[in-house]
């Protein structure tokens, strides 16, 4: 099934972010291998010209390396990963407290809300 890639935005970010989502979420482990370009590409339904450029962008961040003829691999950096998984989350939380500032809510309800949602999902 193609991902989920509006044209809103460069498809080639879009790309970085879902495999940095991948790796971090724990679908990509540290040290392994990420399929070929090709099919990536493929599973995305973009260009491979596209896929490479995003891979590229992430070797050069050093989230992947590449060794020239066994592939790409998700870096070994088990502190790197950590820390990139915490700075999403926190990025996804500022998201999420400035669209409830936008419906009016304070950080304080904000919570309010969360704790009583919490509770009625256990």
């Amino acid at each position: 099934m193609p991902w989920a890639l509006d044209n809103d935005r460069p498809i080639y970010l879009q790309i970085m972010e879902r495999i940095q989502t991948d790796i971090i979420s724990g679908k990509y482990h540290a040290g392994e291998k990420l399929p070929s370009v090709r099919d990536l590409a493929l599973e995305a339904a973009v260009n491979p010209n596209t896929m490479q450029k995003a891979l590229s962008e992430l070797e050069r961040n050093h989230l992947v390396y590449s060794q020239r003829t066994s592939g790409r691999f998700i870096t070994e950096d088990e502190d790197m990963l950590k820390q990139l998984k915490k700075e999403v989350a926190e990025e996804q939380i500022r998201e999420f407290f400035q669209k409830m500032e936008q419906l009016g809510y304070t950080p304080n309800e904000t919570l309010s809300l969360m704790q009583r949602f919490t509770k009625e999902c256990n």
